[in-house]
C-alpha cells in the first residue's frame, strides 16, 4: 500500500518529457516517467534538495505511474530512502519520489547520445 497518491510534473520537467517523447518515440508520460525514476535511483548520490513546483498539466495517479509494477516501484523508494538514512514518514517518500523522478528527468533530458529506445538499457546495469 503506497502513500503516494498522485504524481505532478514541473513545467520543466514537462519540456524535457515532450523532447523526449520526440527523441525515444515513447509516447506514454509513464512509461518516461518511470525510466526517469529508475535512472535517478541508480545514482549513487542523493538528489539535491530543492523546491519542486510541480505546475504542468502533467498529473497522474501513482497506480498509472506504476502500472501493474506499482509496488515494486513503491519499495524501490522506500529501500532508497531506507539506504540514504531518510525515515519512511508520508511526507520524506513523497518529497524523495518527486525528487528522483525530477532528477531523472533532468537526467534523460541532458543526455544527447539518447536517441531511442534501446540506449535507455544501458543506463541502468
Amino acid at each position: 500500500m503506497t502513500t503516494i497518491e498522485t504524481v505532478r510534473i514541473s513545467e520543466k520537467a514537462k519540456a524535457q518529457l515532450i523532447m523526449l517523447k520526440r527523441k525515444t518515440g515513447i509516447q506514454n508520460w509513464n512509461v518516461l516517467c518511470r525510466w526517469a525514476f529508475c535512472v535517478s535511483l541508480n545514482e549513487s548520490s542523493i538528489p539535491p534538495t530543492e523546491k519542486v513546483q510541480t505546475d504542468s498539466s502533467i498529473e497522474m495517479t501513482w497506480k498509472i505511474f506504476g502500472g501493474a509494477h506499482a509496488e515494486v516501484y513503491f519499495a524501490l523508494l522506500m529501500q532508497r530512502c531506507k539506504k540514504d538514512s531518510f525515515d519512511l514518514s508520508t511526507k520524506t517518500l513523497n518529497e524523495q519520489f518527486k525528487l528522483h523522478l525530477h532528477r531523472g528527468i533532468a537526467f534523460l533530458a541532458a543526455n544527447a547520445k539518447l536517441t531511442k529506445v534501446s540506449i535507455l538499457l544501458g543506463f541502468i546495469t
